[in-house]
């Protein structure tokens, strides 16, 4: 089931991955959409790889992109799609950021593709087939103390004007646990904590084409995922919380004690 589709998801994360290579430490124009949520040459070039790719075997399906926005279809299946996860990382050479592309059906996440092109790290998933990565299965990790766990989180991009409560929550988990990493892609996040890199991950202000791919990758590695609140998570919620389902609830206890 899903089959052609997620030949489809590999073969646009593939060439999308393929131009990021080519233009990676070449990035000649960078734009801001905010003080610091950037766009390049870059992004724009993979995506629209990507959505041709899309739309020439699924005419029919909406699509919801970074760059390009949501399309005017409108069907019951959308594609969650990031083109460059991890822009500033890309824009100043830092070789962690990756292609995102999910498939949403009836408001389930029902396949997932993240692709490092400069690791060659394929994450996927098909929901109910497990998690894989470069095709070998993957399972989160079984550490069960969170003051022995490796964390990661991200900062929304208006973190300049409201930094309070994002160091807040940093400060609680970073004397909580062994250590904490800010990689700058929720993306590869997601599907580290699903290949048992790191123990648990949060973040706030997420968009839906940053987590939509991680998700479904990381509950098929056996990993938990909820909002800070403890509530079921979808791409469309603002909080996010994942990890091993050992430590997920102290992490929950932690962020809101």
């Amino acid at each position: 089931m899903w089959e052609k589709e997620f030949e489809i998801a590999g073969q646009a994360a593939e060439t999308a991955g393929k131009i990021l290579i080519s233009m990676f430490g070449q990035v000649n124009h960078i734009m801001k959409k905010g003080d610091i949520d950037l766009v390049t040459e870059a992004d724009l070039e993979a995506e629209k790889a990507i959505l041709k790719i899309i739309r020439d075997n699924f005419p029919r399906d909406t699509i919801l992109s970074e760059e390009a926005g949501k399309s005017a279809e409108t069907s019951n299946r959308t594609w969650l799609v990031d083109p460059l996860d991890g822009t500033t990382n890309f824009a100043h050479g830092f070789p962690f950021f990756a292609v995102s592309i999910a498939l949403e059906i009836e408001k389930e996440i029902i396949l997932g593709i993240v692709y490092n092109p400069y690791m060659d790290e394929y994450f996927a998933a098909i929901k109910g087939s497990g998690a894989r990565l470069n095709n070998k299965p993957i399972q989160v990790s079984k550490m069960h103390n969170l003051g022995e766990s490796l964390l990661a989180t991200g900062f929304p991009y208006n973190v300049h004007e409201e930094p309070k409560k994002v160091m807040e929550l940093f400060e609680k988990m970073m004397v909580r646990a062994q250590g904490v990493r800010r990689p700058g892609s929720a993306a590869i996040d997601l599907c580290y904590v699903a290949a048992g890199r790191i123990d648990g991950f949060w973040e706030q202000d997420l968009k839906p084409w940053d987590t939509a791919a991680g998700t479904v990758i990381l509950e098929e590695a056996g990993g938990k995922l909820t909002t800070f609140l403890g509530e079921p998570y979808s791409p469309y919620e603002k909080t996010i919380v994942a990890a091993n389902p050992f430590i997920h609830n102290e992490m929950i206890m932690v962020l809101n004690g």
